[in-house]
């Protein structure tokens, strides 16, 4: 196994520097599951939830969670990003939310997607927790990561 890149070597957390990597293009997609009771799931579909169109706010919510997450995870570095895709499908017993991100710079996007999964079933937990008590978030896991050359 190797070793922690986000400690020095007294064992303080240390923010990895990244200015000799070369600029490389980096994708990364996520996904997430979060199960429903049905009955919520009909006025999600009927959009009948009080606070709105859950599905199109919690994917824009994920968009701008993506942006903020050097702000929310201590070590990640801020990055530029050039392309976030978030989408939720509804299924019969919940929403799966999907996240793909892109950049151009010297350090992975994996965590922005990541982020972005968690705050969209985030959002539509926070949206939906008046009707549904028994909603669990039960997966969110990285799907994907490259890189190539630019």
């Amino acid at each position: 196994m190797n070793s922690l890149s986000h400690i020095d070597d007294k064992g303080k957390a240390n923010m990895v520097d990244i200015s000799q990597k070369p600029d490389q293009v980096r994708t990364a997609s996520a996904e997430g599951f979060i199960k429903l009771q049905p009955e919520t799931i009909n006025l999600i579909q009927q959009n009948l939830i009080k606070k709105g169109d859950v599905v199109a706010i919690a994917e824009f919510a994920g968009i701008q969670a993506a942006k903020e997450t050097s702000r929310l995870i201590p070590l990640c570095h801020n990055i530029v990003i050039t392309k976030a895709e978030v989408k939720g499908t509804v299924l019969d017993d919940g929403i799966k939310m999907e996240s793909r991100l892109k950049c151009i710079g010297k350090t992975g996007i994996e965590m922005e997607a990541l982020t972005a999964v968690s705050v969209a079933l985030l959002t539509i937990y926070d949206m939906c927790k008046a009707v549904d008590k028994t909603m669990e978030i039960v997966s969110v896991k990285l799907v994907s990561k490259e890189k190539s050359d630019v």
